[in-house]
């Protein structure tokens, strides 16, 4: 018999909304960050080393392949910002922000979304009680590959926009994906799929690791005040950023906008072993503090706006299936009744 059958307070795309809002929330708050957190971005602190020249910096195995025009290097995350508002004003600071929070909710619905099925399909059928950690990372794993096979394009396009050198035109979301496709073929808006196939392990860990906390530090309890939200959310990401690091360099590394003279990269591996190549195995994780304070304000703003905003749905959802049985009642008791002979 299984042991967790109760109806879940909401349905699974209530929870895909509530996720979804609260991230989109969280990343438009700290959006900036992205403008030099991401690996392999021309703003990023990974990639501020200015080449002589174009041809030499590939022979020695420069993953940026920018010339000393296009260059520009910073010091810290200060620095960055300074600089990217001298040279494009304050807006710079939002290059392509629509299309990255169009991709932040996207993403976080199908995530939550098939987290939430697939985690009610395991409790609904379980019988020895709360999910073990490696059955909560299992799940998550589960739903993120998922999730990445829906959203993966959005993703590209996005990182296509973030990684464009400062001197050419900016494009568009549409123009951006026209580009990709124009290159690649419509298989280029899945590029990097199975890097982001491997990545889900990110998405697993921190929402693994918030789950068994939660059994653990609060045991169990379905409402969490909006500070031990986000002190879980900040904890269970720092975690998973530091486990996956290297990942999300490689990622990113071959979604990126090639330079001239240079092909796109083709694997993780490709990536990798340029980086560790110029820069040593400490470069793989090159930057990781925007990273680390960028996922801790994220992921902590997030749950503390899910928490918040499923308890608001949970309201709602008993509001409206309290008044559509009243209306029921309502009806049926207005009906005629009907005596058979």
């Amino acid at each position: 018999m299984a042991g967790q059958s109760k109806e879940a307070p909401l349905p699974s795309w209530g929870y895909a909304l509530t996720g979804a809002t609260g991230a989109v929330l969280a990343n438009a708050a700290v959006y900036p960050l992205d403008m030099y957190a991401p690996p392999f971005s021309p703003f990023s602190l990974q990639v501020n080393r200015k080449p002589k020249n174009t041809e030499k910096s590939l022979e020695n195995g420069d993953v940026s392949g920018r010339d000393e025009e296009e260059g520009e290097i910073y010091t810290s995350a200060v620095d960055a910002i300074q600089k990217i508002i001298a040279q494009s004003g304050v807006n710079g600071l939002y290059t392509g922000m629509v299309g990255s929070l169009i991709g932040v909710a996207s993403t976080n619905f199908a995530y939550f979304y098939w987290y939430t099925l697939v985690r009610n399909f395991y409790l609904n059928r379980s019988t020895t009680g709360p999910p073990s950690t490696a059955v909560e990372l299992s799940l998550g794993a589960v739903a993120g590959a998922l999730a990445q096979i829906f959203t993966i394009p959005v993703a590209v396009v996005t990182t296509r926009q973030q990684t464009r050198p400062y001197s050419s035109k900016p494009l568009g979301l549409f123009a951006t994906a026209q580009e990709v496709i124009g290159e690649d073929g419509v298989s280029g808006l899945w590029r990097g799929l199975k890097a982001s196939l491997v990545l889900v392990v990110n998405p697993a860990i921190t929402y693994g690791c918030y789950q068994r906390l939660k059994q653990i530090l609060f045991n169990g309890r379905d409402r969490l005040s909006p500070g031990e939200a986000f002190l879980l959310g900040a904890l269970s990401k720092c975690l998973a950023t530091l486990a996956t690091q290297p990942l999300i360099v490689a990622k990113v590394g071959l979604q990126s906008a090639p330079p001239p003279g240079r092909k796109a990269y083709k694997s993780f591996g490709e990536v990798m072993k340029v980086i560790v190549k110029k820069e040593g195995a400490l470069g793989l994780f090159k930057g990781i503090g925007p990273q680390l304070v960028k996922g801790l304000l994220v992921q902590g703003v997030l749950m503390m706006s899910k928490e918040r905003m499923e308890l608001i749905f949970i309201l709602l959802f008993r509001w409206f299936k309290k008044m559509r049985a009243e209306r029921l009642a309502k009806v049926s008791s207005a009906l005629p009744l009907v005596v058979k002979d």
